[in-house]
Formats: C-alpha cells, sequence, structure tokens
C-alpha cells in the first residue's frame, strides 16, 4: 500500500505530513536520492498536515521516554485519531510511515490506523527530518536546536540517573580495579621473580616482599655492580620500604634490619651462584621490574582513595566493617541504596549465592555467611559461634548502610558505637557478660550528636528524636507483676468511675503485657456480670413490688 502520512517526532512536538507522489521519493536511483536532498523538491511532495508542540520540557521528556520503549503517549495518541482515524475508508486507505517498528505495531493497536516502518518509510523520514525547519514554519530557526539540545540533556541525565550526593559508583569502580591489582601486581611479581632469579637466586630469600623485591631490581641491575659504595643507597631503601609498611600497618616478614639485610645482599651477590645476562635481557627486567613498581604505587594511592570515598559516602559502614569489605558490599548490591534495602538475612549470605542455591537444591545445610567472612569479627570468633556472630553483624551492617544512605549528615559515630556492640557480642561469647542494648547505644550516639550540634539551628528539628528512645525496662519478679496488675486495675477502674471532666489530670497510657491484659479482661467480665445481677434482682423486685400493689387494688375494689 502507497504511504500517504508521515510522522515526525520533534524535540518540539509531533508532527503530521501529507506524503505526495510516493514513488518519486522512494526509487532508489540517484536523481531520486537527490531530489530528497534539495528542500525545492521535496517540498513539493510533503506537505505539513498539524503540528502539535509539547507543553513544556517535562511533558517532552515523557514523550520521548515513551517513543524510546515504542510506547503510544496520549498526547500522540489525540494527534493521530484527531488527524486520521475519521478520514480513513476502504476507498482512499491510509498508511502512516512510522520511524521505528515496535511504535507502529503500537499505534496500529492503539488507533487502527495502518503503520508503515519500511525502508520506504525511513527514507521518507530521513528527509523531513532534514529540512524540518524549513517544513516546521511555525517555528524559528534556533527554536528547534535549542529544544534538542535542553530535551538532550534532560534525556540523557534520566537515563543516567546521576546523583552528586551519593558517589557509590566510583567506590563499586574503585573496588574492581583494586581486586583487579592485586591479581596484576601478584602476577607480574612473580614473573619478574622467575626472570630475575636465573641471575641472582639468592635474592628471592633474602627479601620477601614483592614490591621491595622490584625496587632492588631497578636499584641494582646487574649483581655484578653491587658494591660497598651502592651499599648505603640499599639500606636507605630498606628502611624506607620498612617505614612504610609500618605507615600502612604491614610488616615485612624476612627483614631484620635495614643494615643487615644489605650487608646479606652483597655476600649474595659476591658468592652467588646464578648465570650472568646481556645487557639487552637487563634492560627488560628492569623495565618489567619498573612496571611492577608504578602498578603498587598505583594501588597504594587507589587504596588511599578509596578510604576517602568511603568515609564520604559510608562512614557508618565503613567504621564497622573497613574500606574493603563495606565496598564489597555496596559492589555486590550494585548501590548503597539497593544495600540499605536489603534485610539483614540477605546481607548475612550476600556473596554466596551459589553455596545457598546448591544448598537449597540438595537439601542441605545453608551457608552461614558471605562477603562478611572476610571481616575481622568471624576470624576471631570461634568456630562454633561463627554463625551467631555472622547473624548479628549482618544486623548491624544492615543498620549502618540505611543510616549512610537516608542520613542527611552522616557521622562515623553510629559505626562507632555499632562496632562497639559487635565487640560487646563476642565478649559475650567468651566470657558471658551481658552486652548493651541498641536502644541505649543509639540513645548515648544521639545525645553526643546533640551536644556537639547545639549552636546549630537544625538540632531543634532532631530534638525530638531523643525522647522516642526510652531505656529498655529490667525484667521484674512475680509479686511486682502482681501489685502491678492490682495498681492498673484500680486505674482503669477510677477511668470508669470518673465523669471525664477536662480539669482533672488524665492517667498516662501504658502498655501492658499480655497477662495483664487477659486478667483485666477477666476482672471486667466479673464486674459486668455481677452488675447484671444486681439489675436483674432490683428490677425482680420491682415487678414484684408492683404486682403486690395492682392485686391490692383490685381487692379493694372488690370489695
Amino acid at each position: 500500500m502507497p504511504i500517504t502520512h508521515a510522522l515526525l517526532e520533534s524535540s518540539s512536538g509531533y508532527a503530521l505530513f501529507d506524503v505526495k507522489l510516493t514513488e518519486d521519493i522512494v526509487s532508489h536511483s540517484q536523481p531520486a536520492q537527490e531530489s530528497i536532498k534539495d528542500l525545492g523538491k521535496f517540498g513539493k511532495m510533503v506537505e505539513l498536515r498539524s503540528f502539535v508542540p509539547f507543553k513544556s520540557a517535562a511533558h517532552a521528556l515523557e514523550n520521548i521516554n515513551d517513543i524510546s520503549e515504542g510506547l503510544v503517549h496520549e498526547h500522540l495518541k489525540s494527534l493521530i485519531e484527531l488527524n486520521l482515524s475519521k478520514s480513513s475508508s476502504k476507498k482512499s486507505p491510509i498508511t502512516l510511515a512510522v520511524s521505528e517498528s515496535t511504535l507502529a505495531g503500537n499505534i496500529r493497536e492503539a488507533t487502527g490506523v495502518q503503520c508503515d516502518a519500511s525502508e520506504k518509510a525511513q527514507d521518507i523520514i530521513r528527509g523531513i527530518r532534514l529540512h524540518a525547519p524549513k517544513l516546521l514554519s511555525s517555528l524559528g530557526e534556533d527554536d528547534l536546536t535549542k529544544a534538542q539540545l535542553g530535551l538532550g540533556h534532560s534525556y540523557s541525565r534520566s537515563k543516567l540517573k546521576f546523583n552528586v550526593n551519593r558517589m557509590d559508583n566510583m567506590i563499586i569502580q574503585a573496588i574492581a580495579l583494586l581486586d583487579q591489582l592485586d591479581k596484576d601486581v601478584n602476577l607480574f611479581s612473580m614473573r619478574v621473580r622467575e626472570w630475575y632469579g636465573y641471575h641472582f637466586p639468592e635474592l628471592v630469600k633474602l627479601v620477601p616482599d614483592n614490591y621491595t623485591y622490584a625496587r632492588i631490581i631497578v636499584f641494582l641491575g646487574d649483581k655484578d655492580t653491587l658494591t660497598e659504595n651502592k651499599l648505603s643507597g640499599l639500606e636507605e631503601l630498606l628502611e624506607e620500604a620498612q617505614s612504610d609498611a609500618k605507615s600502612t600497618g604491614d610488616t615485612l616478614s624476612g627483614i631484620e634490619s635495614a643494615s643487615t639485610t644489605a650487608a646479606n645482599i652483597l655476600s649474595a651477590a659476591r658468592n652467588s651462584m646464578g648465570s650472568s645476562l646481556s645487557p639487552v635481557d637487563m634492560l627488560n627486567i628492569s623495565a618489567f621490574a619498573q612496571r611492577v613498581v608504578s602498578l603498587s604505587q598505583y594501588r597504594r594511592s587507589l587504596v588511599a582513595y578509596l578510604a576517602t570515598k568511603m568515609n564520604d559516602v559510608a562512614p557508618s559502614l565503613t567504621a564497622l566493617l573497613g574500606e574493603r569489605v563495606g565496598a564489597r558490599l555496596i559492589s555486590h548490591a550494585g548501590s548503597l541504596t539497593n544495600l540499605s534495602k536489603y534485610p539483614a538475612s540477605t546481607v548475612q549470605i550476600l556473596g554466596a549465592e551459589k553455596a545457598l542455591f546448591r544448598a537449597l537444591k540438595t537439601k542441605g545445610n545453608t551457608p552461614k555467611y558471605g562477603l562478611l567472612y572476610h571481616s575481622t569479627f568471624i576470624g576471631r570468633a570461634q568456630p562454633k559461634h561463627k554463625g551467631r556472630i555472622s547473624r548479628f553483624l549482618a544486623n548491624k551492617c544492615s543498620i549502618a548502610s540505611r543510616i549512610d544512605c537516608y542520613s542527611d549528615n552522616p557521622s562515623t559515630k553510629f559505626g562507632e558505637a555499632l562496632r562497639a556492640q559487635v565487640e560487646e557480642r563476642l565478649n559475650f561469647f567468651e566470657t558471658g557478660a551481658p552486652p548493651s542494648k541498641n536502644a541505649d547505644a543509639m540513645r548515648k550516639v544521639l545525645e553526643d550528636l546533640s551536644l556537639e550540634d547545639d549552636a546549630d539551628v537544625e538540632m531543634d528539628d532532631a530534638q525530638p528524636v531523643l525522647t522516642t528512645l526510652e531505656p529498655s525496662p529490667k525484667k521484674k519478679s512475680k509479686k511486682d507483676k502482681d501489685s502491678k496488675k492490682k495498681r492498673k486495675s484500680h486505674a482503669m477502674d477510677v477511668d470508669v468511675d470518673e465523669d471525664g471532666s477536662d480539669e482533672e489530670p488524665a492517667v498516662k497510657k501504658v502498655k501492658l503485657s499480655k497477662e495483664e491484659k487477659k486478667a483485666l479482661k477477666k476482672e471486667r467480665k466479673v464486674k459486668a456480670k455481677a452488675e447484671a445481677e444486681m439489675d436483674d434482682g432490683q428490677a425482680s423486685k420491682k415487678n414484684e413490688s408492683t404486682k403486690g400493689k395492682k392485686e391490692k387494688k383490685e381487692k379493694k375494689s372488690k370489695d
């Protein structure tokens, strides 16, 4: 069927064109293709029928999102029904050229108008889009360009869903790169050891650290060039490596002191059994060792970058678990928001999905922990307590992630308080000392924060939060419970008997236990029965008295 109309989705609105001389447009000859580029010839082949602009920028974004998904918006549906549905008939069928096949099918279902998304339709729409600024005479020269720029920015922003306040995507990329760097540095270090080991095999046992080993290779080069003149430089290098290890909290195993290790390297180089290398081979080994050194240095800077990002985005989770484990949880969940939505049971086995599904399939034991296994708390717990401490730790991780995600001013104090609770729970498993309650710990943190921010005006809004947290009540003996029941029942009696005037103070509402509620219900039933019996007795007495009076009156009347 020949194409009679064409639909153009522009950034300013929807345009509907009448198509004439379709055969001249869609032929693949060279003159036909050149006529599409020529506005004078192409303007005679198509004619603007209707143009409906968008109401606002938000309305334009809503329509373009539907178009990208192949959906028919109500704005587009009303345009087609108003202009094409009534004019369609068997004698003059209508075929609408649409740029996408999915959109064409949905338009056909929504309006009943026949649509075409073939190559012929694409050629027509391509020509209309090329000459759109001239064909849409109601728009200015720069209106279409400005609308395209604004809509493009808003559409891209909605697709990316970028949030400047939550840079958890940087954490996801950083931890992924850090894991890859760990593998690469270890692999390259082993390659350097094997390569340089042919020349100086004794150095492997003297310097076990990979980073220090690569730096010594760059410093030494050929072992025959090592003399007492280079001994001072070698000592400085080893001392620097030891100081770096102390600053990061690591220890260099196998290195007692810089001077002793340097003297041992010098004596080993003089008595080495390694083979000699050519200058070209030594140059390649040194270049590769320099690459290992640069990768190790970049890895250290990446660790520092990850620590700062985690402290900015998730300070409570970082204080509880550390940068590496917290970042892995965020990366596995996809974002901090997704992690905050997970229950504690999901956080506990996050990272052990394969083991979980395998256990469910084989009806075996489910895993106790996933990524939380790398936490120091799991390693410190006894084997019989690992499952319990992992469940408790997952609960605290869920609380910490929600605090970080939904608080306006995240702080490390919540994470430190949660970490102290986990420490107390570990101590409880070992010694039996009772840990503190979570409500008490959170109340203490809120009090500390309120003391720090007394000068801020915002604390006026946060002050009522302190009144909602109350310390958990201690367990009472049976005597206290019985006396409490009597007091509660007496208070309930007073409430029933009083006339409810506003001048008297109201009784405070107290939460009752199940036993107390049952006792109160029984007392109320007994009282209700007694009152009913009293009412029945009084009513029966009244009836008897009235009957007696009637009988006396009847006797008097008879007499």
